[in-house]
């Protein structure tokens, strides 16, 4: 998200020696010593005569229209501050903050960039430009001028937060981004912290997998600046990441309302879909992002394969050189049952051509167990579930592989997981009774087996109902000749 490094949701960095703090709207000057050598030409130009206009004037008053929101009459007068004295660094930035506000992220950068070459080591300036450059996708240029404005000012926190987007952004190994959580984390404690480093904050603990601490930092966020667009965004994401669309939307309008139906907002509306098993609605908002973004085309390709039932017609799609990995994974699934093999052939090569995304890895051993090859389903996620443990789907699929490779111990537990989770899955009852009856604890075994009973559909669970009537009375004889328990 594109957002102005200052802590205003307008933008408005009010210079200290422009504003006595005691009148927002009517500053007084407060010149000192060190900034007269800056205003002495604009002294020398309000001189000239008593109609001379005065960019000093001009600028506070294009600020006093700035923090109450009035852009465009802000934007004139700083350009008309700045034509009466062309080199005023701190009419070009607050002229790049506002254009930010607006979107204008071109205009922007080219005010910032006047700022930063009128006054060199500005870091207030340097950090905007390089945090606008790090959204922007000019990773190379922004930062030096991030480092640079650290090196100068090390409590820069429009830096920081900067400096945290371009690390997460260019994939940072995870020990920079520990470091880098650290140094965060104790700008936080620093008195008055911003919006935008418990922001930064969250972003890190989010990408290092700490789904609690980044929630509370976006709260922190947003209780210091409700409309901050990168808070807000980041709670979607993390509501999103936890499977969890309700919590998800609320995000998605608090964002829609700060900046409109952008692009990333319609992204995050598609991805809720996704998790509501909304295909049709998802790829319709993708479908309306004008021009189309690399994310949303991406993203639109995988809907489609994914919901593409003919395998034929996927298999054409196919690029030899190139397969998508999208494409891979739907043949994956559409072949477990009619064509284990086949399907084995493609989740491996879903896996390999996408490591990084599990559903991958999932498939592959859920083709395992459809090719009935148990021991090596259950090894390969005995190996996954640790690096995903609240994946329901892994555990599920460890669960079943233990279980068909008669490893009952271990799949008693497995089934036992899913069911703290959900308690209304009802086959879960069953095979843990057969895992309690085939380790001879025959009492726990008889419990599940009737609870299985209570709660099963006398059409779907038919065959497992049936077997147990087969089975329940021979277990009654053994639990009453061994007291429950196998000799």
């Amino acid at each position: 998200m594109l957002q102005s490094p200052c802590s205003k949701n307008s933008g408005v960095f009010r210079l200290k020696y422009l504003s006595s703090g005691r009148n927002r709207t009517r500053p007084l000057l407060l010149i000192t010593a060190a900034v007269m050598m800056f205003l002495y030409p604009f002294a020398v130009l309000a001189q000239e005569g008593d109609d001379s206009p005065d960019p000093i004037a001009i600028f506070n008053e294009a600020q006093d229209h700035h923090e109450k929101g009035e852009l465009d009459e802000a934007i004139r007068l700083y350009k008309k501050a700045i034509e009466l004295a062309p080199e005023f660094p701190e009419a070009e930035f607050q002229l790049g903050n506002a254009w930010l506000s607006l979107k204008k992220y071109d205009e922007a950068e080219a005010a910032f960039r006047r700022a930063v070459e009128h006054r060199e080591d500005w870091t207030l300036a340097m950090s905007a430009l390089g945090s606008l450059l790090v959204q922007k996708g000019n990773y190379e240029e922004a930062e030096p001028l991030l480092v640079r404005s650290l090196e100068l000012e090390p409590l820069n926190f429009p830096a920081w937060a900067g400096i945290t987007d371009l690390r997460l952004r260019t994939g940072a190994p995870e020990q920079t981004l520990r470091k880098l959580l650290t140094d965060v984390t104790a700008l936080t404690a620093k008195a008055k912290p911003t919006s935008a480093i418990w922001a930064a904050r969250g972003a890190l603990e989010h990408r290092l997998g700490d789904a609690k601490a980044a929630t509370e930092s976006v709260g922190r966020a947003l209780a210091i600046d409700g409309r901050n667009e990168t808070a807000i965004a980041l709670g979607a994401e993390i509501a999103l990441s936890g499977n969890d669309p309700e919590r998800a939307d609320g995000f998605i309008e608090r964002l829609k309302a700060a900046e409109g139906d952008s692009a990333a907002v319609k992204m995050l509306r598609a991805r809720s879909y996704i998790l509501r098993n909304n295909a049709d609605e998802a790829m319709a908002v993708l479908e309306s992002i004008s021009p189309a973004t690399r994310d949303s085309e991406e993203l639109l390709a995988k809907l489609r394969a994914a919901t593409n039932d003919d395998p034929a017609a996927l298999e054409k799609e196919l690029d030899p050189a190139s397969p998508d990995p999208a494409i891979l994974g739907r043949l994956c699934g559409l072949y477990r049952r009619s064509d284990p093999q086949k399907a084995l052939e493609y989740c491996r090569r879903a896996a390999e051509a996408e490591p990084d995304n599990i559903a991958h890895a999932i498939g592959f051993g859920s083709a395992l167990i459809q090719a009935k090859r148990y021991g090596d389903a259950a090894g390969l996620f005995k190996k996954l579930v640790p690096h995903a443990p609240e994946n329901a789907t892994a555990r599920a699929n460890l669960a079943s592989a233990l279980f068909y490779s008669k490893q009952y111990a271990e799949a008693k537990n497995e089934f036992r997981w899913l069911l703290d989770r959900q308690p209304d899955l009802t086959a879960a009852y069953y095979f843990i009774g057969v895992c309690h009856d085939q380790l001879g604890e025959f009492m726990d075994a008889m419990a599940n087996y009737q609870e299985f009973l209570r709660r099963a559909d006398p059409e779907k669970n038919k065959e497992d109902i049936d077997r147990l009537t087969l089975r329940l009375p021979a277990l009654e004889r053994q639990i009453k000749r061994t007291g429950g328990k196998k000799r």
